[in-house]
């Protein structure tokens, strides 16, 4: 890397990724770091781009969960120095805006003209590169990185503070929960089952968890959830009738490619409306699963829009309360953080596979087919951690 350039994983197009060399990130803003990218995840909505459901160009550098070491800082950076270990949250944020003063980060209305909200390495999500690479420039570093303990401990959970476990927490928070209700998780990838996880670590008295895949179903189970497999009969009622009655809280943890009964075909709304049967009265929905305004690769006109069919009625009827959106993944990482270095925590569980980044285009090919139990893999760019 004498030569000012490093590897990196580059979109090349629908079903096509590989590591190609790229230069070096500079400092670009006297707020601005560089760390050197000791692990960096691959994720479900990563998935999204590989496929080809969004305006994804060619060139762009995935990866937006990502942690390292600080080798640079710019001349306003005060509260970070060289040698710090650090996680980033998938958000970009300034710190400065109204919705970041307001602890909104996944809005922030500073960082992507145009657009509520940055990231690193997606589309649409501004011009930051992802962390798929060696090194990787973190714009206003103070704000946005999280230090953690040197040295090489809890990486993998660390590393899943980026997004995917304050995300499943922030389901349980969109829902409304509160410890000693029953929820009701619709998607056992990541996401989902960190949601499921969050609920038992934050009291609720029974966790039903929603998938087809056994290995998913059965990694909900060995953290003390109930499994329901929705090819085994319509999974509202398997979920009502094992819990003697609707749940309080349900999170979809799908989003817009659900898939009806079949298992195989797209139905964009078939999650949504199941949260809505299976929620009791005043309860609530937590939506952190991603919808998108636009999808080329909808399976109706109407979907390709980004909208979609909903039992409303029933809805209202019930009096549900609903959110939605990106996590604010900087309101909980800190104290997520702090569970796993007290040991109460152990979000690592969900790993299936660590790898050297020339082994990103295989992880892909695999995590997208469902094969060889590829779920949540997480990349060492730099090798294996020493």
């Amino acid at each position: 890397m004498s030569n000012g350039k490093m590897k990196a994983l580059h979109y090349d197009g629908p079903f096509k990724v590989s590591v190609k060399e790229i230069d070096l990130p500079k400092i670009q803003h006297p707020d601005d770091a560089i760390i050197k990218v000791t692990t960096s995840c691959i994720c479900g909505s990563d998935l999204h781009m590989y496929e080809g459901r969004t305006a994804a160009e060619q060139g762009l550098v995935f990866g937006h969960e990502n942690m390292g070491i600080i080798t640079e800082t710019g001349p306003g950076v005060t509260l970070l120095k060289k040698g710090d270990r650090v996680v980033l949250p998938f958000n970009v944020a300034d710190g400065r805006c109204r919705n970041c003063e307001e602890g909104k980060t996944a809005f922030c209305t500073g960082v992507n003209p145009g657009f509520a909200g940055g990231a690193y390495g997606y589309v649409a999500m501004g011009p930051y590169q992802g962390g798929q690479a060696q090194y990787l420039r973190i714009p206003y570093a103070d704000f946005n990185a999280l230090t953690l303990p040197p040295g090489t401990e809890h990486e993998a959970d660390f590393a899943l503070l980026a997004d995917i476990f304050p995300t499943g927490w922030h389901g349980l928070v969109l829902s409304g929960f509160k410890p000693g209700e029953s929820v009701a998780v619709f998607g056992a990838g990541p996401v989902g089952l960190m949601a499921a996880y969050s609920g038992v670590i934050r009291g609720a008295s029974k966790v039903f968890v929603v998938d087809q895949v056994k290995e998913r179903l059965d990694a909900a189970a060995k953290v003390g959830c109930i499994p329901i497999n929705f090819r085994d009969g319509d999974p509202v009622q398997q979920i009502i009738d094992h819990n003697g009655g609707m749940v309080d809280r349900a999170v979809d943890a799908v989003g817009y490619q659900a898939v009806d009964k079949s298992g195989s075909k797209e139905q964009p709304n078939v999650v949504l409306d199941q949260l809505i049967m299976v929620t009791r009265p005043t309860g609530g929905l937590g939506i952190p699963g991603l919808y998108v305004p636009s999808d080329p690769g909808a399976p109706d006109a109407q979907s390709g829009k980004g909208q979609i069919l909903l039992s409303f009625g029933k809805l209202f009827e019930k009096g549900l309360s609903l959110g939605t959106g990106q996590c604010n993944v900087k309101a909980y990482n800190r104290y997520l953080r702090d569970l796993i270095i007290s040991g109460r925590a152990k979000p690592s569980f969900v790993v299936s596979h660590e790898l050297d980044l020339d082994d990103a285009p295989m992880a892909y090919d695999k995590f997208d087919k469902r094969i060889d139990g590829f779920s949540k893999v997480l990349l060492h760019p730099n090798g294996p951690l020493s």
